[in-house]
């Protein structure tokens, strides 16, 4: 019988939501992530979702959630007993089998979703590869040649750096990142905009060049993933491709061996 497994990744901006029937994602959300939200709310919100997505939250037959939002676990694990009457299962939890050999320091640090995205990652393009996640954070994942997490990179978001310029230069004003062709701004809004977006692409780009030149990750494939993702790739000749639902694609992996285990 075809699984049908809801795949969950809280993280600091927003949570995503996929829902797959056998190999196919059916659909998926996103909400906003509110860290004073309790499990009532977070319930009925997902209520909404499966009701207007014409889903029933009962025939879910596993829960996979990978989160960075500690405080947050306990609210959606009583939010899935409640609406889909069961228990999800964490990444990062002893009972969930990542598959992957892990080369920190301290394993437990590495951020459930960056390892999922590995996972996912390294199932389909293999080893090396190198994954690019642009969300509040920017991460560089590196799979090593072995096939093992061996670390990675983190920096500032584009968008959280652009708003602390905001926040702290009193004469700027608010604005969003949008991908520029001009390098020249011509009042203060445009150029922030150049700036800000021509900053993250030659300073990712810079990284990128600075991994590729490494002998073993010199051939290394380079997939990008994250909201922000969208907005700086056309830009970025070294991307091999743009995948948006990759941390979703790793959760699913893991949802079909850990819950295919369990039956």
């Amino acid at each position: 019988m075809t699984q049908h497994y809801l795949c969950i990744d809280v993280g600091n901006t927003q949570m995503e939501f996929g829902l797959y029937h056998g190999k196919a994602l059916l659909i998926s959300w996103r909400l906003s992530t509110q860290t004073r939200m309790t499990a009532d709310e977070l319930a009925w919100k997902m209520i909404g979702m499966f009701t207007r997505a014409e889903q029933s939250p009962l025939a879910i037959d596993g829960i996979m959630v990978s989160s960075v939002v500690p405080h947050l676990d306990p609210v959606m694990r009583d939010a899935c007993v409640s609406v889909c009457q069961q228990q999800p299962a964490f990444v990062g939890s002893p009972e969930v089998k990542t598959g992957i050999g892990i080369d920190y320091k301290n394993p437990r640090d590495v951020g459930a979703d960056r390892l999922v995205a590995a996972i996912a990652a390294r199932e389909q393009w293999g080893a090396p590869v190198i994954i690019m996640d642009c969300g509040t954070a920017t991460t560089f994942d590196v799979v090593s040649p072995q096939g093992r997490y061996a670390g990675g990179l983190i920096v500032p978001g584009i968008e959280l750096s652009l708003a602390a310029l905001c926040r702290y230069a009193a004469r700027l004003p608010d604005v969003s990142i949008a991908p520029v062709k001009e390098l020249i701004g011509r009042d203060t809004v445009s150029s922030m905009q150049a700036g800000s977006y021509w900053a993250a692409v030659d300073g990712l780009r810079g990284i990128i060049h600075r991994l590729q030149a490494l002998p073993e990750y010199s051939e290394a494939p380079l997939i990008a993933t994250g909201g922000m993702s969208r907005k700086i790739c056309d830009d970025m000749p070294e991307m091999t491709a743009l995948v948006p639902d990759l941390t979703l694609q790793g959760l699913h992996l893991l949802a079909q061996r850990h819950f295919a285990t369990d039956a």
